[in-house]
């Protein structure tokens, strides 16, 4: 772990409980028991780089918008925004009455220092250099209007101000330094922080002067519990009201008679991939041997028979994105060809290619089975050696963002319902989000068009040729669409999501 990560994990100790508070059977009536798959990787939103964690973020800290349960974006800090110019100027009106957990008032001023604080050295946020990028200038014109100037129109602007590291919070509690206590984490969210374990629960409390609808329950226990088994063994001793189910969980629960009625699936513009770092691996700078990989696996064998029926993947723009293309084939899968395309590229049969390892999440059975059966593939159809890598996930987003991964199996989540978010964001040459060192003058001069411009149809179209560059050329492999196996206890009514997730459980009840 870095070194920050080492400090937030031993703050928060101090900060938070010293043992944990986790009830079980004897919880309390109206409190929600969610599971987390992953333990809290930090409590600074502008550092957020992980599902789990925004997922609890959302219900502390909120954003001058959100996505709601439509999946449009509606106001929440702001009540109202608007463009004078077409797209290179917005003006945002302060919602009259929002307050921080501290009972302080929020302000144009509090937006302002937020942002500015986000994109500070001091911070360090690794997001926010892509997501707050197109921002020239941001003010505050008095108490209740800010304004943000952006080097150019940007159609997927406001989608970007949704994002955790644009959430609004009080700089009198938080510093300009990282959040690493539990006293700092002082948003306007419908819940406030009470409390957290490393590695064993997160509790938030009701925030009974929430500017819209108060939570009816009273408290969430956010219990974390790496161990894919182990959940699924706590949920059905109903110590869990909801928790997500690995693919390979399916088989037991769907032929369950008491908890297939409590499972549903939610589909989610989410891709998962393999990445293929060519700054880590050299080998991979070369176009045919990229392509003989992405040939020679069968996404649909992975799909069906080892992760039973998940939606394969044949693009990068997932499903609900404008753009997204269900019909699109991609590269397909075809071992004779691409070992020919590795003979070509000077490895006949295998032979002189380098020994690579492609690195996933521990305790996350679906990791597992994708990373075994990238390496089997490879050594059926190539002849090539592929190491599995198991690594911790906070360590692993660590490697991944030093760049020091060669092959490395992830899933990439919407952060906005914008093709931009998958593309440009990610693969753009030089772009701090690309961490697969893929560079090529064509990609760039499309994706630069598109983001640049707000006629829709043309934008997407532009998007599109651009994913064919990548996903031709074998530069990043999409596997599979993420697709969320739910299971909810009957007692649990009101639990609302959109395709970002679980909205914060502000109307769920408990009978």
């Amino acid at each position: 772990m870095r070194g920050w990560q080492i400090a937030f994990l031993a703050l928060i100790l101090v900060s938070g409980c010293g043992k944990s508070n986790f009830q079980g059977k004897e919880t309390s009536s109206n409190v929600f028991r969610q599971a987390m798959s992953s333990d809290v990787t930090t409590l600074d939103p502008a550092r957020i780089q992980d599902v789990d964690t925004m997922d609890l973020h959302t219900n502390i800290y909120e954003g001058l918008v959100a996505y709601d349960v439509q999946n449009v974006i509606v106001g929440r800090v702001a009540d109202k925004w608007d463009s004078p110019d077409g797209g290179k100027t917005w003006i945002f009106h302060i919602r009259d009455g929002v307050r921080f957990h501290n009972g302080r008032v929020v302000t144009a001023d509090d937006v302002v220092w937020s942002i500015q604080r986000a994109l500070s050295d001091k911070v360090k946020s690794p997001t926010a250099s892509s997501y707050l990028n197109d921002i020239k200038s941001v003010s505050a014109t008095d108490a209740q209007h800010v304004t943000f100037s952006l080097d150019a129109p940007r159609a997927y602007f406001i989608g970007k101000l949704t994002y955790a590291c644009a959430f609004v919070l009080a700089k009198e509690a938080v510093g300009d330094k990282d959040i690493t206590e539990v006293s700092q984490a002082v948003g306007t969210g419908p819940f406030k922080l009470k409390s957290i374990v490393p590695g064993q629960q997160v509790i938030v409390e009701r925030w009974d002067d929430y500017y819209l609808t108060k939570a009816n329950v009273s408290r969430v226990e956010r219990v974390i519990i790496l161990d894919a088994s182990t959940r699924l063994n706590k949920y059905r001793a109903g110590e869990l009201d909801s928790m997500n189910l690995d693919h390979s969980q399916l088989p037991g629960v769907e032929t369950d008679p008491a908890l297939a009625p409590q499972l549903s699936y939610r589909l989610r513009p989410a891709v998962n991939y393999i990445g293929l770092n060519q700054a880590a691996a050299p080998v991979l700078r070369d176009e045919r041997v990229r392509k003989a990989i992405a040939m020679a696996l069968d996404r649909t064998k992975l799909c069906r028979d080892l992760l039973h029926n998940v939606p394969p993947a044949n693009t990068l723009i997932g499903p609900g994105v404008p753009g997204y293309r269900k019909e699109y084939s991609g590269l397909p899968f075809d071992p004779a060809g691409a070992a020919k395309l590795l003979a070509e590229a000077g490895y006949p049969g295998g032979r002189g290619f380098p020994e690579l390892t492609i690195t996933v999440r521990e305790k996350t059975p679906d990791s597992l089975i994708v990373g075994e059966s990238v390496q089997t593939q490879l050594r059926r159809n190539l002849r090539i050696t592929v190491k599995p890598k198991v690594l911790q996930w906070g360590t692993l987003l660590n490697e991944r963002n030093e760049n020091r991964l060669q092959l490395y199996f992830l899933s990439w989540y919407a952060d906005y319902l914008d093709a931009q978010n998958f593309l440009s964001l990610l693969l753009r040459s030089g772009a701090p989000n690309n961490h697969d060192g893929f560079s090529n003058a064509t990609f760039d001069k499309m994706v630069d068009e598109a983001d640049s411009i707000t006629d829709e149809k043309r934008r997407v179209a532009l998007y599109q040729k651009a994913e064919d560059l990548v996903v031709l050329s074998g530069a990043r492999i999409p596997l599979f669409f993420q697709q969320d196996a739910v299971l909810v206890n009957p007692r649990v009514k009101g639990l609302d999501f959109n395709l970002m997730g679980n909205l914060p459980p502000t109307r769920v009840t408990l009978k």
